[in-house]
């Protein structure tokens, strides 16, 4: 193995030249063997990588599953794709039981990495490009890291309205009521803290929140959600902010960044399991997906620093109208998030219907 184990147990004085600096008390692998080197070493560990995905439609990742399996043709991506809020808690009892199963984990639920860090129950690992992630979107000791972008932004149906939003200011327009289709902040934090910004940006605010209300908006679980009634013929829904974005229109699709006002963007973040039954499996996985060929293929933002930004648009830490690494500081104020939530609920109701992974919507 040609992995590099760094420690400061090594360092007695003697000034080293490491590739990555380790913890003053801890422990972390910097990868330097290539990804044909790593496949080989999962191959011969039985070539199965277990991942748990945050997402809110089953099929979500059937993508990377196609793409880990075609350049890896003697692996199996068994990917179970869940709520991260989900994935957490379920994740916990499996170390309580000490019987873990799970080999990689790329949740939304921020807060969760440290504390499992603490716990000492993740795998001190650096992939290959570690050193070339935002420092903003790593752990410090390589015990988990962010390995891609994911962002909110405003999309219309161009069948249905002439008439593109360009501004969150477009969904309070008398001409959008009852057209509007939003998943439910108070059932999803990333969506809850896109709410949060806007109420707390004095150009939008609770007059803004008031106007949106009247608006009548669909409210719906699941951010996959409103894209697929948005995409629906037999829907009158024509527009929503709490989908993703992308650099690529569709077929009656159009999608934008707002004019005015903060949209979310977070970094996907990973670890590997330290007592994972095929950590070799995850980490050919890890490396893979922040490989250039891998991102090479992509067209979003990435959490690398040396790739360059999607055409039109500024690297992630540079784009305007985002924080990226303020995610992660505003997941962690737990206390916070639930008083935004609660007041969420308290306007809009508790999350009305089955978990989008089973609505069939």
């Amino acid at each position: 193995m040609r992995s590099t184990l760094l420690t400061l147990a090594f360092l007695t004085g003697a000034s080293l030249a490491l590739p990555q600096k380790p913890a003053a008390n801890g422990t972390f692998e910097q990868e330097t063997r290539s990804l044909d080197e790593i496949y080989e070493a999962a191959v011969a560990e039985g070539g199965v990588v277990t991942l748990w995905h945050g997402g809110d439609e089953k099929g979500q990742q059937n993508y990377l599953k196609k793409a880990f399996e075609s350049r890896f043709p003697k692996m199996t991506l068994n990917v179970t794709v869940d709520l991260s809020k989900y994935h957490d808690g379920n994740l916990d009892l499996q170390l309580a039981a000490k019987n873990i199963y799970v080999d990689s984990i790329i949740l939304q639920t921020l807060h969760d990495y440290p504390r499992w860090k603490k716990e000492g129950v993740l795998l001190n690992y650096a992939p290959a490009n570690f050193d070339k992630v935002y420092p903003e979107f790593k752990d410090a000791d390589a015990a988990y890291t962010g390995l891609f972008i994911i962002a909110w932004g405003l999309r219309t149906n161009t069948n249905k309205t002439t008439s593109v939003l360009t501004s969150y200011n477009d969904f309070t327009k008398p001409e959008f009521k009852d057209k509007l289709v939003l998943t439910y902040p108070n059932d999803d934090d990333a969506v809850l803290w896109q709410f949060d910004l806007l109420l707390k940006d004095p150009n939008f605010g609770m007059k803004w929140f008031d106007a949106l209300l009247a608006n009548n908006p669909r409210w719906v679980r699941g951010t996959q959600t409103p894209g697929t009634i948005l995409a629906s013929a037999n829907s009158s829904s024509v527009a929503t902010f709490t989908s993703s974005y992308s650099f690529s229109d569709s077929p009656g699709i159009k999608y934008g960044l707002p004019t005015e006002g903060m949209f979310v963007s977070w970094p996907q973040t990973g670890a590997i399991l330290k007592d994972a039954p095929h950590p070799e499996g995850a980490k050919l996985l890890h490396n893979f997906l922040l490989s250039d060929e891998h991102l090479q293929s992509g067209g979003g933002w990435s959490t690398r620093e040396d790739i360059a930004a999607p055409s039109g648009a500024e690297k992630i830490m540079e784009q305007p109208h985002t924080d990226a690494p303020g995610f992660a500081k505003w997941m962690a104020d737990r206390d916070n998030v639930e008083r935004i939530r609660f007041f969420f609920e308290d306007r809009l109701g508790t999350a009305q219907g089955l978990s989008p992974l089973i609505d069939d919507l």
